[in-house]
C-alpha cells in the first residue's frame, strides 16, 4: 500500500488518501477522498493530448479565493478513463498548499 497523500491549503485538509494514483508528477486524489466544500467550479479548461479536456475548481477557504488551483478530467481520453473525475492540486508556493507522502515525525 502507498503512503498515505494528503493535500493541504492553508492548513485545511482538502484531500488525503491512500488510493491516488501519480501522473506527471502530480498527485491525483479519487473523487470520493476530496472535501468538496472548499471547491468552486471555474470557467477555465484545457486540453491534454493523451489525458483529454480538464476542468477546473477554484479553492475558498475563510473567504480567500484562489484561481484555478485544482483540476480534473470528466470525460477523459482511453489511456486516463480509470481516472475519471480524479483531481489533482497546484502545489506551488503561493498556494500555501502541501501535499505530503510520507509521514514526518521528530524523535
Amino acid at each position: 500500500m502507498p503512503p498515505k497523500a494528503t493535500a493541504k491549503v492553508y492548513g485545511k485538509v482538502i484531500a488525503e488518501s491512500d488510493q491516488y494514483t501519480s501522473v506527471e508528477g502530480n498527485i491525483y486524489f479519487p473523487p470520493g477522498t476530496i472535501n468538496r466544500e472548499c471547491l468552486r467550479p471555474s470557467q477555465t479548461q484545457t486540453f491534454c493530448s493523451w489525458k483529454g479536456h480538464a476542468s477546473y475548481y477554484d479553492i475558498e477557504i475563510d473567504g480567500e479565493l484562489i484561481k484555478d488551483a485544482a483540476w480534473f478530467y470528466p470525460d477523459p481520453m482511453d489511456k486516463f478513463k480509470p481516472f475519471k473525475d480524479y483531481v489533482a492540486f497546484c502545489m506551488y508556493a503561493p498556494l500555501m498548499l502541501h501535499l505530503k507522502r510520507v509521514p514526518f515525525r521528530l524523535r
